[in-house]
């Protein structure tokens, strides 16, 4: 993986933002609570409470950009890899450019679960219509 020029960037579109249930695990290792951003791609309901993200440039994905503390990029990476599947090959950290510019590691789909398309690409959007029923 070629790493993006430091400080190293985070772009999370689903359970790591923050009020959401995985954002314990990002939020030690970040400086900020990010700023809105959108990459190319498309978001997917995997059907397990968690979206999952294909960055192929076909549509668009709503999410986040957090800058990750200098200190603790290594260990930031490391820690999400294991908790996004990217270990397990669930998903793979990659490198992509937000609609801001901004080159970025996020995590992409790895393969194996039926995937329902998410109109909009917004995560949170999808979820409150699903609350509303």
């Amino acid at each position: 993986m070629t790493a993006p020029a430091e400080p190293a960037l985070l772009f999370a579109y689903g359970t790591l933002l923050p009020g959401d249930v995985r954002w314990h695990h990002l939020e030690r290792f970040v400086v900020d609570h990010g700023a809105d951003d959108r990459a190319h791609g498309r978001l997917f309901d995997t059907g397990c409470d968690y979206p999952a993200a294909v960055f192929d440039g076909t549509d668009v994905v709503h999410g986040r950009v957090f800058t990750l503390r200098a200190e603790l990029v290594d260990e930031a990476l490391a820690w999400l890899d294991d908790v996004e599947g990217a270990v397990a090959g669930d998903y793979r950290r990659v490198v992509t450019t937000t609609a801001a510019g901004h080159r970025v590691w996020a995590y992409e789909y790895g393969g194996g679960l039926t995937l329902e398309p998410i109109a909009g690409g917004s995560w949170r959007d999808h979820c409150a219509r699903l609350a509303r029923g």
